[in-house]
């Protein structure tokens, strides 16, 4: 039977990860090393398989080169796929820290599967909800992850508008599970990082805010304040 998860924090911390997604991928590595440079806590990889989304980004492969280059750094595979359990070994293989599935393709039986063949492989556990996807869909599988991500797009493309009416789902997450990780993505930047770290994410991930940024030090360090600010205001 798979262990409830033993990873929660009574004091959470903000980190804030950029998306390379956007950024020059002909440059994946001098990209990476800067916004590392820059303050991000980790790199936010958006794995893409043009099912599960209308779009093909990367996949291990190209995350194990990056892996070669940049030994310590966290990474967080962000999978928008359609049979996350294929990927799991490859991806973990390939140096990644935590595997956040989406879990929309998954029957009810295969979260609960996933979630532990992902912790077997020595990641941590994330689970992903797309906008139109209700909290109440992980209700039964929230203390087996380490992290919730709320997407604030829907899933596929960078450079999208902020959807302001899934704080709600951020809001709902925190008060019923004061001690989790949750994440945010999609459109979050220095206009709507008020209204993400108010309703209580901790995780903040920002995509073009950051890369298309001529000081994305600048914008991490403005991300991390607001955050810390609400985060520690209670």
């Amino acid at each position: 039977m798979l262990k409830h998860c033993g990873l929660r924090h009574d004091k959470l911390t903000t980190q804030i990860g950029p998306s390379v997604l956007c950024a020059d991928l002909s440059q994946l590595y001098e990209e990476s090393e800067k916004l590392l440079s820059c303050g991000a806590d980790y790199l936010h990889l958006d794995v893409m398989d043009g099912h599960f989304v209308p779009n093909i980004t990367f996949g291990h492969p190209v995350i194990k080169c990056l892996r070669n280059k940049i030994k310590n750094a966290f990474f967080e595979s962000h999978m928008m796929v359609s049979n996350p359990l294929q990927w799991i070994e490859p991806t973990a293989d390939a140096g990644v820290n935590q595997y956040t599935f989406h879990v929309e393709p998954c029957n009810k039986n295969e979260i609960e599967d996933i979630c532990r063949k992902i912790r077997e492989c020595g990641m941590k556990v994330g689970l992903a909800l797309k906008p139109g996807t209700p909290i109440s869909v992980i209700q039964n599988y929230i203390d087996y992850a380490d992290l919730v991500l709320i997407m604030t797009v829907e899933p596929g493309f960078g450079g999208q508008k902020f959807m302001s009416n899934m704080m709600e789902k951020v809001k709902l997450l925190r008060q019923a599970n004061p001690g989790l990780n949750i994440e945010v993505d999609g459109g979050v930047g220095p206009n709507t990082i008020e209204q993400c770290a108010k309703a209580g994410a901790n995780w903040i991930v920002s995509g073009t805010a950051v890369t298309n940024s001529k000081n994305p030090g600048d914008v991490i360090n403005q991300l991390r304040y607001v955050t810390d600010m609400h985060l520690h205001s209670g």
